[in-house]
């Protein structure tokens, strides 16, 4: 590690070193490694600005991400984020880069005017769900999460 970490808000120039993280991340839940469809997805959510990521560079690598997604909140009437991504390189962990991260999310949130960040973790993520509770986040016990997978026939 060098003293050259830095934090950046994300364009378009630096979806190929946020992608390959990118894939580590979806690894970590299961998915099936593809680098090259990583770095495609990113770039399209920052050309679109369908997304606004945050990240750590250390010699021209990202080591660590987070990906917002900003939508509404209809119960609230205002915007909210969804906090889907976060992770940093297995190398870096410990280290306080993911707290960090979170803060970069919500000093987005309090510069935007946004009401709120709501995110979800695996069950057995349980190192995550300490750092967020940590921070302040709040289990949702009034909500079960669903979902349904569309194909296209």
């Amino acid at each position: 590690m060098t003293e050259q970490i830095v934090l950046k808000k994300a364009n378009t120039e630096d979806a190929e070193k946020i992608g390959e993280v990118f894939d580590l991340y979806r690894q970590f839940y299961k998915k099936e490694s593809d680098v090259e469809i990583c770095k495609k997805y990113i770039k399209e959510r920052l050309d679109n600005n369908e997304a606004d990521i945050f990240f750590f560079e250390d010699n021209n690598e990202c080591i660590g991400l987070v990906q917002l997604y900003t939508t509404f909140d209809s119960l609230e009437l205002s915007k909210k984020i969804v906090l889907y991504d976060l992770y940093v390189r297995s190398e870096y962990r410990t280290q306080g880069f993911g707290k960090k991260l979170m803060s970069a999310a919500l000093e987005f949130a309090k510069k935007n005017n946004i009401s709120g960040i709501e995110l979800s973790t695996a069950k057995n993520n349980t190192t995550a769900q300490s750092l967020y509770e940590k921070l302040g986040y709040e289990r949702d016990e009034d909500f079960y999460n669903y979902y349904l997978t569309v194909t296209n026939d």
